[in-house]
């Protein structure tokens, strides 16, 4: 309890956030300890210039955490700190975890312990039909397989996100921008109670925050901590999106990314994951399911038509001989050995062949104009 009361005494100071709160921990073994170490004290962990400093003697001259703590119950009764066991296992192993992280709704200890599988489905604000389908797909599939879906409660992919698992009786969180008591933006008010009655709302903001541009990008590390891993839906170049991804990225948690067409600017920060070397994965249903531990679903045909999403598997004892492969040129080559007599998707001939889109792309039409290879509709490619 002691040290509950100067996880919140602490986060009051002003310069003194997440990374210097833990390096306070580590280095005095307890934050009521810091409290009481002296000016060079202080100036022995790193982060704490003489500015520093100075702040933290003139916020302490002011403060009496034990009634501070009183205050703040008040209009903040439920929250928890790294002090609390039930504070959530995988944020507290990030290196910059919310000293207070304020709660509404429901909570579960299998959650909070890592016990439950947390997975965290973000996007664009503008999402398109093909995004919204298979955001709701993909998050009812995962909460019938027993995963918790974290996101923001933002319009657009969180909310479809939130929604469909909601639909099919699953848990959800929703981490905010905004205090806990906020329901940002508006029109997800329902959406709201409805994530109160089975989930969570969290913020690291005390309640009465409103929104403000500047507190959405730090709540984006708060989804990527709690989750195992992050998909990614739907996400233009400039998305928040991708700041989630950034997170996971630095935590070393999954990255899965959501294959659309090339030329579709909502899904360039997509592309942006998976060509920038953040190991992003693109999203392949039963691939995804066995990384996080679970048992891929019995009913595939739901997932058919995605690109890279349960690709049918071709039985070879009944595919026809071949003819020889002409002599082609390698990167021509490479292709049309990936291709098959089933259709594939132009997504999936990238992803198997091992080359470039702009290189398969060039390839597919010489194969094309050579008489080799017949385009279908929907970027789907296979061998004449």
């Amino acid at each position: 309890m002691e040290e509950r009361v100067f996880w919140l005494a602490w986060s009051q100071v002003s310069g003194v956030g997440p990374i210097l709160l833990k390096r306070l921990q580590q280095h005095f073994i307890s934050l009521s300890a810091a409290w009481e170490a002296t000016p060079n004290q202080l100036r022995e962990v790193e982060g704490f210039g003489n500015k520093t400093v100075q702040a933290v003697v003139e916020k302490r001259s002011k403060i009496d955490p034990e009634k501070l703590l009183k205050q703040h119950l008040e209009k903040n009764p439920d929250f928890w700190t790294p002090a609390d066991a039930e504070y959530p296992r995988l944020l507290l192993e990030t290196p910059n975890p919310p000293p207070v992280l304020y709660y509404r709704g429901k909570t579960q200890l299998s959650e909070n312990q890592g016990i439950t599988p947390t997975v965290a489905i973000v996007g664009t604000r503008s999402l398109s039909e093909y995004g919204k389908r298979w955001t709701r797909k993909i998050s009812a599939a995962l909460t019938k397989q027993g995963f918790t879906i974290v996101s923001g409660m933002a319009e657009g992919i969180d909310t479809e996100a939130h929604d469909a698992c909601l639909e099919v009786g699953g848990r959800t969180l929703a981490v905010l921008g905004t205090g806990v008591d906020v329901v940002y933006p508006p029109s997800n008010r329902s959406l709201y109670d409805r994530i109160l009655n089975n989930g969570l709302v969290l913020s690291e903001y005390p309640a009465g925050t409103q929104p403000h541009r500047t507190s959405f990008p730090p709540r984006n590390r708060i989804i990527a901590g709690l989750s195992r891993a992050v998909l990614v839906m739907e996400a233009p170049n400039k998305s928040g999106a991708l700041i989630t991804a950034d997170f996971a990225k630095d935590l070393q948690r999954d990255i899965y990314v959501l294959p659309a067409r090339l030329d579709d600017y909502q899904f360039h920060g997509c592309l942006k994951l998976l060509n920038k070397g953040a190991n992003a994965i693109p999203v392949e249903f039963d691939q995804l399911l066995t990384m996080l531990g679970a048992k891929p679903v019995a009913d595939k045909e739901d997932f058919s038509s995605l690109p890279l999403f349960n690709q049918p598997q071709i039985d070879r004892s009944q595919t026809p001989i071949q003819p020889p492969t002409p002599e082609l040129e390698p990167d021509l080559q490479q292709v049309f050995q990936t291709l098959t007599t089933e259709p594939l998707s132009f997504d999936l001939i990238v992803q198997q062949s091992g080359l470039a889109a702009s290189v398969v792309s060039s390839a597919l039409l010489q194969l094309e104009l050579m008489g080799l290879v017949t385009q279908l509709p929907g970027m789907r490619y296979q061998k004449c």
